[in-house]
């Protein structure tokens, strides 16, 4: 892994400052120079009976409330965090050497804010939300495109309402560490740990 551009040690840049801020720092450098989806992440969920299972999905919005992706309520993810809403998420940014560890409880978001993001979604991705019994057995292609082409025409000449079972999860962070690469593994590990309405801050070792 090469070596990240930011020479100056963590403890210099961050023990003093707001998580959210260096996330946006962080996000924006990685937005430049990574070569697709800087906003994927991926995330890791858990059954009630503590099996894990993780996925990379893609953030479509992040302020200091938390990071919010969006899926199908029936799919796998979906079943998982309605039992265990407790998430784990990786932002990895190979282009900065960077990646950003992120521990959370995962919440609905409201369905005004979940309706605004499907109305910006294209029009063919709509449709597929709509087509799509996400995680369920497929038995082939074909039944995926019939059922494509069948709410095509059922929504013809009109908008695409969000489908009732599709919404967003807005992952409150608890935790956040930034990881930096250095030369012969002597990396730089920087956590933020929620404490009431701040946040405590320190080092761990590589």
């Amino acid at each position: 892994m090469q070596t990240a551009p930011e020479t100056a040690p963590l403890s210099d840049t961050l023990l003093d400052s707001d998580p959210f801020a260096r996330f946006g720092d962080w996000f924006a450098q990685a937005s430049a120079t990574e070569p697709s989806d800087p906003n994927a992440f991926a995330l890791a969920t858990a059954t009630p009976d503590g099996r894990p299972s993780v996925r990379v999905v893609l953030c479509k919005f992040w302020d200091a409330r938390g990071f919010v992706f969006y899926t199908n309520l029936d799919s796998r993810k979906g079943g998982e965090l309605a039992a265990n809403p407790f998430v784990h998420m990786d932002f990895h940014w190979k282009s900065q050497a960077r990646q950003v560890r992120i521990e959370g409880r995962a919440e609905l978001v409201p369905d005004a804010e979940a309706d605004a993001y499907f109305a910006s979604r294209p029009r063919v991705s709509q449709l597929g939300a709509w087509a799509s019994a996400q995680s369920q057995p497929l038995p082939d292609r074909a039944t995926f495109d019939a059922r494509l082409a069948e709410v095509a025409a059922r929504f013809e000449g009109g908008d695409v309402p969000r489908p009732p079972r599709w919404s967003g999860w807005r992952v409150v962070p608890e935790r956040l560490e930034f990881w930096q690469d250095r030369d012969n593994r002597l990396h730089e590990r920087v956590v933020f740990t929620r404490s009431g309405n701040g946040w405590t801050t320190g080092m761990l070792y590589p």
